[in-house]
């Protein structure tokens, strides 16, 4: 089962996916055919695009939720997003009937772009790793860090957290790859940062020497980015969320975070799943990238991993060595106020966090009680007010003592008033003089 899954979201045929299950199976013990395949599909339920049968009116609920996701997704890019996140397989030129029917106007707005070429060698599958940062949603506090293999085009990570320059937290991205895969690249290569120094193998590239990864942060930028940025200035506008709020940072890191991590991976792994559009001028293998990254040999190609299965404990030395588990890098929020707000959320009686119930959930004031202070802890700053940023008493600004102080030295610089005469004091004529000074003598006026 989980090979006829695997390559049917490849977007294989019927008899593709018969001739790479017969290379992963047993075929002394077990046989199949095309046939039986059919029978083993259908109960499945995995069904191709005649026998969904779809039309532009039963594809139009998905197509509206997708839409508020991926705005400038084109016809292509929708038909693999319903078959990865909707499972249904619709042919393309039902989806352009959809955009005449439904979305004309976005229609005529598409162009037509000269794409700029770079040239980008590869000698084959793990040859490397290119890694890079992308700090675009640093605004909303998000950091995204992805790690592409060029060769194959496959996403190897991509992952969003409130930080993205940390030699730690990068090195962990790293070796929870190379754990799952069983072995390493030759080279790892990225942008000059020290935030790459953990990665073994390392080299550095300089302007627009870094391709791969910068590709894969654009196609980001036009097909994963707008619908949820419209979502983020969505709260800002209306109020919801303020990034100079500390109390807000910490509930928003805590609860968009992991959902977009989620959404993330969906889109990584439609990604990985899809083959991209043949280009000419492209002479690395066409195809899709899992099947290219898997299987190189049925592309014409060579596998240059590093295999490290005796090398297992040299994994977990450089973990205990460079990687500190406690380190306050990997704490989505402080572990205080994650158990108070996992509290707050159980009481709220864990809603799915869905794109749809985010905004409502985020805007809902009709239980807004004052929250009672953590042990220990004190009040956060509030931007909406002026705060104390000095450094008496470690930031705490004046205590008790300071204002007793204080008002006994106000007390002190009151007059005497026992001093004063008693009877009222007369008001007299005073004696008004006009005078001038030499330098309005000299002055000239011209009228």
């Amino acid at each position: 089962m989980p090979h006829i899954l695997h390559f049917w979201k490849a977007r294989q045929t019927d008899k593709m996916i018969v001739e790479n299950l017969c290379k992963v199976i047993d075929t002394s013990r077990y046989g199949i055919g095309l046939t039986k395949f059919k029978e083993i599909r259908n109960a499945m339920g995995l069904q191709h695009t005649r026998q969904q049968d779809h039309t532009i009116e039963s594809i139009r609920d998905a197509m509206v939720e997708l839409r508020e996701a991926y705005p400038n997704a084109g016809a292509q890019e929708m038909v693999s997003l319903l078959f990865h996140e909707k499972d249904m397989s619709v042919s393309r030129n039902i989806v352009i009937s959809y955009f005449t029917a439904y979305e004309a106007g976005l229609v005529h707005q598409r162009k037509a772009c000269r794409l700029q070429q770079r040239r980008f060698w590869a000698a084959g599958v793990n040859d490397l790793f290119t890694v890079n940062q992308h700090d675009k949603w640093l605004r909303f506090g998000l950091a995204l860090h992805t790690g592409i293999e060029p060769f194959s085009g496959r996403i190897m990570w991509m992952r969003v957290w409130h930080l993205n320059h940390n030699p730690q937290l990068i090195l962990t991205y790293y070796l929870n790859t190379v754990e799952k895969l069983g072995y390493i690249p030759m080279v790892a290569q990225s942008d000059p940062g020290s935030e790459n120094y953990g990665i073994a193998n390392h080299r550095w590239m300089r302007t627009k020497k870094n391709i791969m990864p910068e590709i894969a942060w654009s196609q980001l930028c036009r097909r994963f980015v707008p619908g949820y940025e419209t979502l983020f200035d969505e709260g800002v506008v209306s109020g919801w969320y303020d990034s100079d709020n500390v109390l807000q940072v910490m509930v928003f890191r805590w609860v968009f975070i992991p959902w977009l991590q989620c959404e993330l991976d969906r889109y990584q792994d439609c990604v990985n799943n899809t083959a991209k559009r043949r280009d000419h001028n492209k002479v690395l293998p066409h195809g899709v990238p899992n099947l290219i990254y898997e299987s190189p040999e049925e592309f014409g190609a060579m596998d240059f991993k590093a295999s490290f299965n005796l090398l297992m404990d040299g994994i977990d030395h450089v973990h205990q060595v460079y990687v500190k588990p406690d380190h306050p890098v990997f704490d989505l929020v402080p572990q205080a106020l994650n158990q108070f707000i996992q509290h707050c959320y159980d009481d709220l009686g864990q809603p799915p966090l869905t794109r749809q119930s985010l905004p409502p959930m985020v805007d809902d004031n009709t239980n807004e009680d004052p929250l009672p202070l953590l042990k220990n802890q004190r009040d956060l700053l509030c931007a909406n007010d002026a705060d104390y940023m000095g450094g008496v008493h470690g930031g705490l600004s004046l205590d008790t003592s300071d204002h007793h102080r204080l008002d006994s030295l106000i007390e002190e610089d009151e007059p005497d008033t026992s001093l004063l005469p008693n009877g009222q004091v007369a008001e007299e004529e005073g004696l008004f003089a006009w005078f001038s000074d030499e330098g309005e003598e000299d002055e000239t006026h011209e009228w």
